[in-house]
């Protein structure tokens, strides 16, 4: 049932991204003498295309949620306009686009390395033979696997106080919703996109795979993210993050402050918190943010003010 729902999706979703690649953004490119770019260019449609269709979903539903059960009244609107031109960057595939150009050289000089040795990475299906022949499976499979490495990096990301330099911004959204999961300083963005890439290229994740693991992750973390009240009784905070269990992450004093840099880092699974000690299952909606905010610390309010500061925060913690 799974795997045909999967498959009906995907090739209505395919028949989409050609309509509108060859109708649209091919004579574009044509027209402005860009034709050489057209690879790039129908990777971005795809991006473009899930993104969208996610953004609309995403505020249709998560929207309808926060008005139903907000934790906090959104009073900065400001801040949230900054979030959503965050998400429009990310989510519609500008971002991702300008990362890939920028780790092309890399990954084809990897391979290119890995082929003169002889070596070619392993896939999982190779020494689990069950997952051949099962795409939702497999994709099940990978989707645990580099769920586990989110996790770790995300404590890194807390650990580090030179990566806590950039990965503060995240954090210092006092009023979060759904749009506040891509807030995020650009390096830090690379340097998580970066590895994820680099784990999913070893282990053999297929690029449609991979595809599918990135806006099945957005998805829940712009879930996990919403302006909320909302947990998963009691089984269920244990079998995926809800949004009380990740806003007790985002808690000052609780989020970063506290045990082990932080608690709740899980980006989808809780279990890794649970196994490594780092989880917090209060029942509690406290307020957000970091706290030197409430020394009065500056984050920024726009997009370059915020991007600029993160950067100010990295050199101060390398002279430190």
């Amino acid at each position: 049932m799974f795997e045909w729902i999967f498959y009906q999706l995907a090739d209505r979703f395919a028949a989409l991204h050609d309509l509108v690649f060859e109708s649209a953004v091919l004579p574009l490119l044509h027209y402005a003498g860009l034709g050489g770019f057209a690879e790039q260019a129908f990777d971005w449609t795809e991006f473009f295309l899930i993104g969208a269709i996610e953004i609309t979903l995403l505020a249709i539903v998560l929207g309808a949620l926060e008005k139903w059960r907000p934790v906090e009244a959104q009073t900065d609107g400001q801040s949230k306009k900054v979030d959503m031109f965050y998400t429009m960057l990310q989510r519609l595939g500008f971002v991702p686009l300008a990362f890939f150009l920028v780790m092309i050289p890399f990954i084809d000089g990897l391979d290119a390395w890995l082929r003169m040795q002889n070596i070619i990475p392993p896939k999982l299906e190779d020494a689990l033979p069950f997952l051949n022949g099962s795409p939702f499976w497999s994709f099940v499979f990978y989707l645990v696997i580099l769920d586990f490495i989110g996790y770790w990096l995300h404590r890194g990301q807390h650990k580090f106080n030179v990566w806590w330099a950039l990965h503060s911004l995240h954090h210092s959204q006092r009023q979060m919703s759904f749009w506040s999961d891509n807030r995020n300083h650009l390096l830090d963005d690379l340097m998580i996109h970066g590895a994820f890439a680099l784990v999913a290229l070893l282990i053999g994740v297929a690029p449609g795979q991979f595809v599918v693991i990135v806006v099945a992750g957005r998805v829940v973390e712009s879930l996990s993210h919403a302006n909320l009240r909302l947990s998963f009784g009691r089984m269920g905070e244990y079998l995926l993050v809800s949004p009380r269990f990740h806003r007790m992450h985002h808690a000052i004093g609780f989020g970063h402050e506290g045990r082990h840099h932080g608690c709740n880092f899980a980006v989808l699974f809780p279990i890794w918190d649970v196994l490594f000690g780092t989880a917090n299952f209060e029942n509690k909606y406290p307020a957000t943010g970091v706290r030197d905010q409430l020394d009065g610390r500056n984050y920024g309010v726009t997009f370059l003010s915020q991007q600029w500061l993160a950067m100010v925060r990295l050199v101060q913690s390398l002279r430190a």
